[in-house]
């Protein structure tokens, strides 16, 4: 049977956080929880676009709780004052999906000198999920949803070019951004089982859904791919953030080439799986942050 928001019990008392909440996945995400009773936290960077996504949703269910956060994910001070906002207002986190994401972009860095799509994807997620940690070790069951994409099958972390050292290639760029976010989430779970925490770490991607995310200059790559809405594309970061899934699990649509269709556990290339350069990756994120985290 395929699996579809129907099968997603109440959430009544649970709290999520999604970032990119305001449009594509993650607001098909937070629209989706919310009309099962959860509390959601809307993360983006745009206020007025996250309000109309809070509007958007409450014209579908006006008792819908929810909260809007205002984070730069490209400024790391950003995330750590967003993180200390969320600590001091809740008492506990169900469930954080990191969801936002650039993809091919022009060449840029992050105010931190990352390159765009490693900062952004990767990098600001870590620190947001080190920052959060005191507050899903108080919520019994908690889980961190990190997404991914088909693309991590392309990517490999080169350590001497997280800064644009080298002149960009977005394709390799984001897939390396891809793979390190597939790399974090199987290495949080080993850490997270490492310490004993009753916290478990998934993973998701989409497919390739018709979201926001290509609008810098792809076009073509939806029009000529098979494709799904954003609603069907969250569907995979839905199962990863509610179903009954062992930590470690990797979650994607089962349609040919994973591009369409719907949620069951996907393919990790072997290179995702490989626990020393997860943990070079770790060392180094932690390094670069400054912050100790596991």
């Amino acid at each position: 049977m395929n699996w579809t928001t129907d099968q997603i019990k109440d959430q009544g008392g649970r709290v999520f956080l999604v970032t990119g909440a305001n449009t594509g996945l993650g607001f098909e995400t937070a629209r989706a929880l919310a009309k099962k009773n959860a509390f959601v936290i809307l993360a983006g960077r745009d206020q007025h676009k996250i309000y109309q996504a809070m509007l958007n949703i409450r014209a579908e269910k006006p008792e819908a709780r929810l909260e809007a956060g205002l984070v730069d994910l490209s400024d790391l001070s950003s995330v750590q004052a967003f993180a200390e906002s969320i600590l001091a207002k809740h008492q506990r986190l169900d469930v954080l999906v990191n969801n936002a994401g650039v993809m091919f972009p022009p060449p840029g860095k992050t105010k931190d000198g990352f390159e765009l799509q490693f900062g952004v994807n990767f990098i600001a997620h870590f620190a947001l999920t080190a920052r959060l940690l005191p507050l899903l070790k108080k919520t019994p069951g908690s889980r961190v949803v990190t997404l991914s994409s088909i693309a991590h099958k392309n990517g490999k972390i080169d350590f001497d070019n997280l800064k644009l050292e080298k002149p960009y290639n977005k394709f390799r760029e984001y897939g390396q951004s891809k793979v390190a976010d597939l790399l974090f989430a199987l290495e949080l779970q080993r850490r997270l089982e490492k310490n004993g925490l009753d916290i478990i770490s998934v993973a998701a991607h989409p497919g390739i859904s018709k979201t926001e995310l290509l609008r810098t200059d792809q076009p073509e790559m939806i029009n000529e791919s098979p494709h799904m809405s954003a609603s069907q594309g969250a569907l995979s970061s839905l199962l990863a953030a509610t179903g009954k899934l062992e930590g470690g699990s990797y979650i994607g649509p089962d349609g040919e080439g994973e591009m369409t269709g719907y949620p069951t556990h996907a393919f990790v290339a072997e290179y995702a799986k490989d626990p020393l350069v997860a943990s070079a990756l770790w060392e180094y994120s932690k390094h670069e942050l400054g912050i100790d985290f596991l």
